[in-house]
């Protein structure tokens, strides 16, 4: 059996902002659907926790 190891990017072509959502998706092999809606419930209580991991993980990880 062959793993094959991923690096973790952000994707180019499941993105709606920056490929955050996308990219963790691709890389742990789970629908993005669920990142999305981890960051939708961090926007709620203000935005801010959510807009902080949000950019954090936008520059920390690398694009494709």
């Amino acid at each position: 059996m062959t793993v094959q190891k991923h690096a973790l990017r952000r994707s180019k072509n499941n993105r709606w902002l920056a490929g955050v959502c996308g990219g963790l998706g691709e890389f742990f092999g789970i629908n993005p659907f669920w990142f999305r809606l981890a960051m939708f419930i961090a926007f709620i209580p203000g935005g801010v926790p959510g807009i902080l991991i949000y950019l954090i993980a936008m520059i920390m990880i690398p694009s494709e």
